[in-house]
């Protein structure tokens, strides 16, 4: 079953036609009453999330889940992260079970489904009744009493086929397999022809798993509690990088530019390691940099840096010149997905070229204001070429620049302790290409991220 495309229905229609003043009709209002809040909640977010009206991480923290217990926020967090990350093999089986197959559903209905699907073959600890009854009350609450027979039918028909065996393909072709994963066919496919089957596969597998907390650093390197939590592995991994990349300077102090800074981790491992530098973060939105400001402001180690809200594609020559740039550009963080599950139900094959065109002209406004024999890290949370290796090729060859391999700077992260020398060595033998960083979901522990190192002669 495709995604199914929203529409209303009879009751939607008829549903819409009541004036707001009137509140919901009886019915409704009884179905929001016998729904669970953090199912409510969750129905809600991703509501939200398939309107494209909000991301799920902000959501989740919104307040949508504000008046939840502790209990129900979680349960609203699986929930929600669940359904994302499994949505297109639950529209694959939910779309076997319609008495139609392929039938277009009203977004609240598919909604609903999904909920109920990803509680009865992924959640042992629902009882199988409240996952069909909520499941059909949310259907109602939406406006949708007209398809809540037909959701009561098809959520038993998976509970009567939850038990048959499933035996895979003894030749899975790439379709299959994206779709048994819940991936993008498409997306797989390019994975396929960059990486070889079995990382594709791999990456795909780690998308499908909650992330775990960070493995690759000792504890006693850790920069800030706060910061082990929320920043992946590959994240500290790039902010490390780039701080062992500083070159050195003589009779004054470093100037150090984090340029797309937001959130403030990566600013915040630059603070730490570079204690004496003089650093800027900046960033083109002007709440995420007030954010990023108050983040920074609760370590004291942070005191000295200053923030500014800045657009680095418009960074003019001849103003403060900086020795290390830290270029860390918006992208489409398909090595995310297990973090950030929806983007593959938004990503598009054209996002990619659009991606590169902003990342490339984000890395020459970083490059006009770097120093002679200064350095700049530019880094991606992609896995792909378009937006990573070509970008690089492009503008380094156009402005003239050098490569300086990662390589040995992994190595002085692992002797000096900040990074694990058993990891360190992994690093070094496994997530190098061509002098540049390449973790990949699965095939290392940590989200996939690509890093390289230029310099200015």
């Amino acid at each position: 079953m495709t995604v199914p495309t929203p529409h209303r229905g009879a009751a939607g229609r008829r549903a819409a036609a009541r004036p707001a003043s009137a509140g919901p009709s009886v019915g409704v209002a009884q179905a929001m009453a016998k729904a669970s809040p953090a199912r409510m909640a969750a129905f809600e977010v991703l509501r939200l999330v398939a309107d494209g009206k909000g991301h799920s991480d902000e959501l989740l923290h919104g307040a949508r889940t504000a008046g939840l217990s502790a209990e129900d926020r979680n349960l609203a967090t699986a929930l929600v992260m669940g359904v994302l990350r499994w949505q297109i093999a639950l529209d694959a089986r939910i779309g076997a079970l319609l008495a139609r197959p392929g039938q277009r559903l009203a977004e609240p209905v598919a909604i609903a489904l999904r909920m109920g699907t990803f509680q009865l073959l992924h959640m042992d600890r629902i009882p199988d009744h409240a996952a069909l009854s909520e499941s059909v009350e949310l259907c109602k609450a939406a406006g949708e009493e007209h398809a809540a027979g037909m959701v009561n039918a098809v959520l038993r028909k998976v509970v009567a086929s939850r038990t048959a065996s499933r035996k895979l393909p003894e030749a899975e072709s790439v379709p299959q397999f994206a779709e048994r994963l819940a991936h993008p066919a498409w997306l797989v496919e390019r994975w396929v022809r960059a990486y070889g089957r079995e990382v594709a596969v791999a990456i795909c597998e780690y998308g499908q798993r909650e992330p775990e907390p960070g493995r690759m650093f000792p504890a006693d390197a850790e920069v800030a509690a706060e910061d082990t939590v929320v920043m992946d592995d590959g994240s500290r991994l790039v902010a490390e990088i780039a701080a062992a990349a500083m070159p050195s300077v003589e009779g004054r102090a470093a100037r150090v530019w984090d340029c797309c800074a937001a959130p403030g981790g990566k600013t915040l491992v630059l603070a730490k390691r570079l204690a004496a530098a003089e650093i800027l973060a900046s960033d083109v939105s002007a709440r995420r940099i007030a954010q990023t400001a108050a983040r920074l402001r609760r370590y004291a180690f942070a005191a000295k840096a200053k923030t500014a809200v800045m657009d680095s594609t418009t960074a003019v020559s001849g103003h403060e010149l900086f020795d290390l740039v830290l270029c860390d550009v918006p992208c489409s963080g398909t090595g995310t997905l297990a973090r950030n599950p929806e983007i593959r139900h938004r990503l598009r094959p054209e996002e990619f070229v659009r991606q590169a065109a902003r990342q490339g002209a984000i890395l020459r406004g970083a490059l006009g204001r770097l120093a002679p024999g200064g350095r700049i890290v530019y880094a991606t949370c992609s896995l792909e070429a378009e937006e990573n290796e070509r970008v690089v090729e492009a503008v380094a060859a156009e402005m003239g620049m050098r490569r300086v391999p990662v390589g040995p700077m992994i190595e002085r992260l692992a002797e000096s302790g900040a990074l694990g020398r058993e990891v360190g060595a992994m690093l070094r033998e496994t997530a190098m290409r061509n002098g540049a960083l390449r973790t990949l979901p699965g095939v290392h522990p940590c989200d996939g991220f690509f890093a390289v190192v230029l310099e200015r002669g």
